[in-house]
């Protein structure tokens, strides 16, 4: 009878862990696909990205970007629009830069200069505003960020003084951000 306790013991253990090791794997996958519909997303909702070349799998919170895309800013946009959602633990960007030939890249080196400010500066708002509208503590519709040489302009209200004080610190934890300006008014409601 003993024998019999012990191995009924035994299979309630394995079987118990096995059903954990069950739900943790279809936990880790539901997580999984919620980050995926989130990068699908944020890529879709960027203009200045083509997402339809852009492909995400998701595998533990990793992300990997996978597919073509026409410039090395444009594969950095798309990696830190995907690494700055809630769940991403990394991102492994494997996106090809497929340049494209026209003759806009005719143009001379200052031409092309100022355009890649422009472009990092669009970057710059892109990623802060989406970072505002995934951050249930920030108010991101009623926030303006406007960027110039790196230096970002957030106006509009928020609700808070602590509203205020989170809307600066994503501003200012943004990649390439040389200053913020605080144009915020508190609106208690």
């Amino acid at each position: 009878m003993k024998t019999f306790n012990k191995s009924m013991i035994a299979a309630l253990v394995l079987g118990t862990t096995a059903m954990g090791a069950q739900a943790s794997s279809w936990e880790n996958e539901s997580k999984d696909a919620w980050i995926d519909g989130k990068a699908e997303t944020v890529l879709l909702m960027n203009t200045n990205l083509n997402n339809f070349d852009i492909n995400t799998d998701v595998k533990n919170g990793k992300v990997v970007l996978t597919g073509k895309v026409e410039s090395d800013l444009d594969k950095e946009l798309a990696e830190e629009l995907v690494l700055s959602l809630d769940g991403v633990r990394d991102v492994d960007n494997e996106l090809t830069v497929v340049k494209n030939v026209d003759s806009k890249h005719d143009r001379m080196d200052s031409e092309m200069d100022d355009t890649e400010g422009d472009l990092t500066d669009a970057k710059i708002s892109t990623v802060i505003t989406t970072r505002f509208l995934f951050n249930s503590e920030v108010g991101g519709t009623d926030i303006d960020v406007d960027t110039d040489n790196g230096v970002v302009t957030l106006k509009g209200t928020v609700e808070s003084e602590a509203e205020k004080q989170l809307a600066m610190k994503i501003a200012k934890n943004a990649e390439d951000v040389r200053d913020v300006v605080d144009e915020l008014t508190v609106v208690a409601e």
